[in-house]
């Protein structure tokens, strides 16, 4: 989910071209529950081999990288580690939502409702540990860095960005922002079009959201765009307040001008306000990160595609082709040296 700052938060629509040879680090858990939901059929069920093993995040994950990295784009992809406690809590309430989304999937696949299971079928969106060590063994087949977050991905994506390590973070959330990233790419995909809740689509566009910027148009400091967030809600006290978004939330910061106790206190909020910051403002990282880029491991990709999910040989070799033939230069160098 993430927090939702996009009503108040100021963007530049960008073009590929200024990330070309700039590298990017991506929250991989956010987009893997991206392919999960999009990549379905008619009836809501994701893709899957003849074993029932899903495919539908390796399908996005490798078309999606090697179309970026034929832009130019040096990808990084950052793994969760250890939840904060906070988050198991409120994922408990989430299994709770996943459960009862799958039952009234199965009541419309009864009735042959194909909207229905379409709808219920992305609710229910799970992502295993077999599915994650897939994951990972196909970016590093691609040639591109994989870090593992001693605790939450965006965490430590902001603090690669603010090291200067890469340089830019990329989700569809805000939480980089309050986690510091001093510079937020969205929407890191070449299509755009995007199905939002409800089955419509919506047109995008690649987003820059700078923090200075931010913080600058909305008059205020690091510490008061975490509080705003909490107030709003966050993976960690979801749905924030009862009846404050962020136009409100702004409001209450500049109101009571620092006083959160007191804030909070007045909006009855039912959780520890402090507990959230403190996620926020010292999450563990690991500072020890070294980023390395290779050039692309044809049977690597094709033994993980191919040979265990039965993806087309042929498919995945033209895509594998094209991409080094719109990047001749940069593979015969090594894609390390190029860049």
């Amino acid at each position: 989910m993430g927090v939702d700052l996009g009503k108040i938060v100021p963007r530049e629509e960008i073009k590929f071209d200024y990330l070309k040879h700039k590298s990017v680090a991506i929250d991989a858990f956010n987009a893997l529950y991206q392919f999960l939901s999009s990549i379905r059929g008619y009836d809501g069920n994701p893709l899957m081999d003849s074993k029932g093993k899903v495919t539908s995040h390796l399908q996005g994950l490798f078309s999606r990288s090697l179309n970026l990295m034929g832009k130019g784009v040096k990808l990084v992809y950052v793994f969760d580690g250890k939840a904060p406690e906070l988050k198991f809590k409120e994922n408990e309430e989430r299994i709770g939502r996943k459960i009862l989304a799958q039952e009234k999937y199965e009541e419309a696949a009864s009735e042959d409702d194909f909207e229905a299971m379409n709808k219920y079928s992305k609710q229910f969106v799970r992502l295993n540990k077999e599915m994650i060590e897939d994951s990972k063994e196909l970016v590093s087949a691609l040639g591109l860095p994989i870090v593992q977050a001693p605790s939450e991905a965006e965490g430590q994506v902001a603090y690669m960005c603010k090291s200067g390590l890469v340089d830019y973070a990329s989700s569809q959330d805000y939480d980089s922002l309050l986690f510091g990233a001093p510079k937020l790419i969205r929407n890191l995909t070449l299509s755009q079009k995007r199905k939002i809740t409800g089955g419509k689509t919506v047109f995008t566009f690649l987003e820059l959201v700078e923090l200075d910027k931010v913080l600058n148009e909305l008059g205020l400091n690091q510490e008061q765009l975490i509080v705003l967030g909490i107030l709003t809600g966050t993976d960690f006290n979801v749905g924030g307040v009862k009846g404050i978004g962020p136009k409100k939330a702004l409001k209450l910061i500049k109101e009571f001008n620092n006083d959160f106790d007191k804030m909070f206190s007045s909006v009855n909020a039912e959780f520890d306000w402090k507990e959230v910051y403190e996620i926020f403002s010292d999450l563990p990282v690991d500072k020890k990160v070294k980023l390395n880029w290779n050039v692309i491991d044809r049977e690597r990709v094709k033994k993980i595609l191919v040979d265990k999910h039965e993806f087309n040989a042929e498919r995945i070799d033209l895509a594998i082709d094209k991409y080094l033939a719109d990047n001749k230069n940069s593979n015969q160098k090594g894609l390390g040296d190029f860049f």
